[in-house]
């Protein structure tokens, strides 16, 4: 059975154990569609970031999710949770501690590589949530899943033009909240 396939609303749910192997290729999916998001080499590998979604969806919940929709967002919210804690532990890392690296380079990387932007957007979106919940669902969704505004619709049951709306509120409030 594909998960992507099933009605948002089947009350039997999703079992997680008996349907590993469709669900690893939806994570797969999905945590390809986050890495898009981040440079070569980046953070993760999508593999190590797939199985540590799956092992956490088996021991977070047993092994059962109400829907497709409620599936996708602990996921997407799950590769937030990993991303940030692998940032925070390779800034650990590296020679002190977390204080800032100064390049005699100018560097023209992508900021969504640097651990402590991923720590800076997960603060954020932890404000975020707070002020919007729904926001930030959609957020997780779109950049962690990867998943189209009109999927994220879909899986939140909600109309394309709010998620549009939230979408677009959600990025300019982000942008503001992570200027320097």
């Amino acid at each position: 059975m594909n998960l992507m396939a099933e009605p948002a609303g089947d009350p039997a749910g999703v079992d997680v154990v008996a349907m590993a192997p469709s669900l690893y290729g939806e994570l797969r999916r999905l945590a390809a569609a986050y890495m898009r998001h981040q440079p070569a080499g980046g953070v993760l590998q999508p593999t190590a970031l797939v199985h540590e979604v799956y092992l956490r969806l088996l021991a977070q919940r047993q092994g059962e999710y109400e829907n497709r929709a409620h599936f996708l967002g602990v996921a997407a919210h799950l590769m937030r949770l990993i991303a940030t804690d692998h940032a925070r532990a390779r800034l650990a890392q590296k020679r002190g501690g977390g204080a800032p690296h100064v390049e005699l380079q100018p560097s023209h990387r992508d900021p969504a590589a640097c651990p402590s932007f991923l720590l800076d957007l997960d603060r954020a979106l932890e404000r975020l949530e707070r002020r919007s919940p729904r926001q930030c669902q959609i957020v997780e969704l779109r950049y962690y899943a990867g998943l189209s505004e009109a999927e994220t619709a879909a899986a939140l049951d909600i109309s394309l033009r709010t998620v549009k709306r939230d979408w677009a509120t959600a990025k300019a409030w982000l942008y503001q909240q992570l200027q320097p």
